[in-house]
């Protein structure tokens, strides 16, 4: 996120990083990355040493799947994930939990990541063999299980949230009226993603670690490694939750993934579920009282992406 979040006191979390993973950490900067969750960077007589998370709780993320899912990742990381940047444990667990949320903290690396969609070929086939590795390793004991993130009455909610003005800030009304333009495709996606998400539960069986969100944006690249970061969304899933963003970059990344086809169905159905989790949470978030700061900005655009982008994929049937 572009600022620290107004509710959590930064002495406070500076407390219980020095009390559950370093003593020695003497300050905390927070660092305007990534979207969805908030990051500070820790040091030690200005020296970076840690990267510290704070993922707020919500309806499709518990704590106990946060632990689950970075607990989950460290253990594929002892398995020969080499890629799999984990987390420092506190102790027995890599999650603390502080407010409405959950803290935990990885090992700071210099480097850079991406934008999100992959423009180079070359890095979409070199992601597509890390993601082949993952696929094809032994799911830890803990792994959350996928489950479908949005209910069968999504278009009705959305419905009734639109009936009445969002005075709630800059974007308020301006969301709100995009959201009423698109109700009908709206109904729309949910009746598709229904028929789908009935479809891939059946097949659990063949289902692999996943990262979820694999784009560039979770990327660390050092002078010498690539590493897959934000591991809070990592479950057992189709193998298609993954694959999106490579058949987008038009790159010739299947030879370095395998011999496993994708199947058009279950992409079409977590192309479907981003669009329809994004646009719920956003109408949420814009009903919400907000000031117009630069996350309001972001989230706006996306809002407003999700609402009119054509589908990536279509399946059949």
């Amino acid at each position: 996120m572009r600022e620290p979040p107004e509710q959590l006191d930064t002495d406070e979390l500076l407390a219980l990083v020095r009390r559950h993973w370093d003593t020695d950490v003497d300050a905390l900067a927070h660092l305007p990355v990534g979207f969805g969750a908030h990051h500070w960077a820790a040091s030690v007589n200005g020296g970076r040493r840690h990267f510290v998370t704070f993922d707020q709780l919500l309806p499709k993320r518990s704590a106990a799947t946060l632990e689950h899912a970075y607990a989950s990742a460290a253990e594929l990381a002892r398995s020969g994930l080499d890629f799999v940047l984990a987390g420092t444990p506190a102790g027995s667990r890599y999650t603390v939990p502080l407010d409405d949320g959950s803290v935990s903290v990885t090992p700071w690396m210099e480097g850079r990541s991406g934008a999100g969609r992959f423009v180079d070929k070359n890095e979409a086939v070199e992601t597509a063999t890390l993601l082949g590795r993952l696929h094809a390793s032994e799911p830890p004991a803990d792994l959350p299980v996928w489950k479908p993130l949005v209910r069968s009455d999504l278009g009705d909610e959305l419905a009734d949230r639109v009936a009445g003005p969002w005075h709630s800030g800059p974007f308020g009304e301006r969301a709100r009226a995009a959201v009423a333009a698109q109700l009908p495709a709206v109904h729309d996606w949910v009746q598709r993603y229904v028929v789908l998400t009935d479809r891939a539960l059946p097949a659990h069986r063949s289902w692999v670690p996943t990262h979820g969100e694999p784009d560039t944006g979770n990327h660390l690249v050092t002078a010498t490694h690539r590493y897959l970061v934000d591991w809070e969304s990592l479950a057992l899933a189709p193998r298609e939750r993954d694959l999106d963003g490579l058949i987008a970059s038009g790159a010739d990344w299947q030879r370095a993934y395998g011999p496993h086809e994708p199947d058009a169905r279950m992409l079409e159905m977590f192309d479907l579920e981003w669009r329809l989790s994004e646009i719920a949470e956003y109408s949420t978030w814009f009903r919400a009282p907000h000031t117009g700061t630069a996350s309001d900005i972001v989230a706006f655009e996306g809002l407003v992406e999700e609402l009119g982008r054509p589908p990536r994929v279509r399946g059949e049937g």
